[in-house]
């Protein structure tokens, strides 16, 4: 099964908004047949495992990291695959929550005589897929948030400089994980004081849809995220002029009009709702300060990456403003954190949880 997972990851940045699925077959102890779901149209990891194994899968052992499928999709359902392959036993680690699937797809086997256990690792599969999972269930965007700052919390200068407060490393690390997700989201702020390009340049993937919150249409003709490709969207509200919203789409971006909050800003939780309409499963945070503490107040994020850097600036400016916290009893709180070097960096990975 760790294989199968494993396997699976190499799928990683294609396969949305399909899961990412990896599987193994073993036949008297022997792996006979692996594959992953490589990208979206692509045959399914169960159907390219069989394949490799061909004759041999007859009386083996399937391991999968996800539920098959058993319904028709751009692919056939892989639980015909596996009925004709005559697998004796599929070992799956987690339930499939996709309505069309949804225990269907282990009924169907179990109906026909195939051993099915489920559970096996079920923790890893449940993270490798948690912005899957998390879409299927409600339809919104599984949402990271990305802090890189100084070990005093200090996310730029009074000046507001930030470039590069993290290790190359670091920032290898972040253009992979832009790679992986549908979409990156920076605020206008960021866009006027650091002009990103939000791309992936560091390695080899592809750059994710560039997404840029401006409620109040400031984003310059001559901005890095503009560019003729389609890959970004300007997320703005009712205060754009129709003259600034013309020139954007000029230079090669989409507007979407999306409510705004009592204060002018983009209300988050209906940008959320309308990127899930659009398909987006998952988005990532870069920046800045406004964005971070609104997301959060709004209770949009589910994990936060934040890259802690060995220095202190002293003076500068902290990643999060008011986020509305007046009693201890309220504090933001984190849970199943993880600690690893990056560089010269520490990485926290933690999910997020609020007290009401």
């Amino acid at each position: 099964m760790r294989l199968a997972i494993r396997l699976a990851r190499r799928g990683w940045g294609k396969t949305s908004p399909n899961p990412l699925v990896g599987a193994v077959i073993v036949n008297d102890g022997e792996v006979v047949g692996k594959g992953y779901h490589r990208a979206v149209g692509e045959p399914h990891a169960e159907v390219v495992a069989l394949k490799e194994a061909g004759g041999r899968a007859e009386g083996a052992v399937l391991y999968v990291n996800l539920e098959p499928c058993c319904h028709w999709g751009r692919t056939p359902p892989c639980t015909e695959a596996i009925l004709r392959a005559k697998i004796s036993k599929v070992v799956a680690s987690i339930r499939d929550p996709n309505p069309l699937v949804d225990g269907k797809g282990f009924a169907e086997l179990s109906s026909q005589g195939i051993a099915v256990e489920v559970g096996l690792l079920a923790e890893e599969a449940t993270q490798l897929n948690e912005a899957y999972l998390k879409y299927v269930r409600t339809k919104l965007p599984f949402v990271i948030l990305k802090v890189a700052q100084t070990l005093d919390g200090k996310i730029a200068t009074t000046e507001g400089i930030s470039r590069y407060i993290t290790s190359f490393e670091s920032r290898r690390s972040v253009h992979r994980l832009r790679s992986g997700v549908d979409a990156v989201v920076v605020g206008i702020g960021t866009v006027l004081q650091d002009d990103p390009q939000l791309t992936v340049r560091h390695i080899k993937g592809k750059s994710p849809l560039r997404i840029v919150l401006d409620s109040k249409g400031r984003t310059p003709p001559g901005a890095n995220v503009l560019s003729s490709d389609g890959k970004l969207i300007i997320m703005t509200t009712s205060q754009a002029s129709p003259a600034w919203k013309e020139k954007m789409e000029k230079r090669g971006a989409k507007i979407w009009e999306v409510p705004a909050t009592s204060d002018g800003m983009i209300d988050l939780r209906e940008a959320a709702k309308v990127l899930g309409a659009k398909g987006i499963t998952s988005l990532l945070i870069e920046g800045g300060r406004e964005v971070f503490t609104s997301a959060l107040r709004e209770g949009i994020v589910d994990k936060v990456l934040i890259f802690l850097s060995p220095k202190i600036m002293g003076e500068g400016r902290g990643g999060f403003g008011d986020l509305g916290v007046r009693e201890l009893s309220s504090l933001y709180r984190l849970y199943n954190m993880k600690v690893r070097k990056i560089g010269e960096d520490l990485l926290i990975t933690a999910y997020v949880h609020r007290n009401s």
